[in-house]
């Protein structure tokens, strides 16, 4: 299925409701970051409403920020196995490779993920793209190691980040 695209004179001229519906796969399963963003209309640039968007998130509490973190499924876990990861995770995890994982490489994916999780009570976040499967562990090693505040930082950013490709594949300059 081909991902809709809108302009932002669309988007800012819309209902509320299509404007969210429109925005509701830019943080996942987290429409209410787009419910937030609505009453800020009208945006000048995709600059401005992503902007928005992550100023929802870091003004959250950090229940809420726990929330979306923990709305991302872990890269290669069991939502990817199950065919369960909505279109935006499918696309970014096959982008980057992790549908091809070699056996070695999907075990250490779950070891990872195991540790990263009992360390920090939240899945490992990266925006993929940009990053080939052995990109992705290497940085999944290395931050495994992290502190619990610099890993719900590197989340947040990490989310912004997915944030911030999403919009742009959505929104036409």
């Amino acid at each position: 299925m081909k991902a809709m695209h809108y302009t932002l004179d669309q988007l800012n001229h819309s209902s509320t409701d299509a404007f969210v519906a429109a925005l509701s796969g830019i943080f996942e399963h987290s429409p209410w970051v787009a419910e937030v963003a609505a009453g800020a209309r009208p945006f000048a640039s995709i600059d401005a409403l992503h902007a928005t968007m992550t100023h929802a998130v870091e003004s959250a509490d950090e229940a809420i920020q726990l929330a979306l973190i923990n709305a991302h499924p872990e890269l290669a876990g069991k939502a990817a196995v199950r065919g369960e990861l909505t279109e935006e995770s499918t696309r970014e995890q096959s982008g980057a490779g992790l549908d091809q994982c070699t056996r070695e490489e999907f075990e250490r994916l779950v070891s990872l993920n195991t540790a990263y999780r009992e360390k920090f009570g939240f899945p490992f976040i990266l925006a993929v793209r940009g990053y080939d499967r052995h990109g992705i562990i290497a940085n999944f090693e290395a931050r495994v190691s992290h502190t619990r505040a610099e890993e719900l930082r590197a989340s947040l950013d990490q989310i912004y980040r997915i944030a911030r490709f999403r919009l742009d594949d959505l929104i036409e300059a």
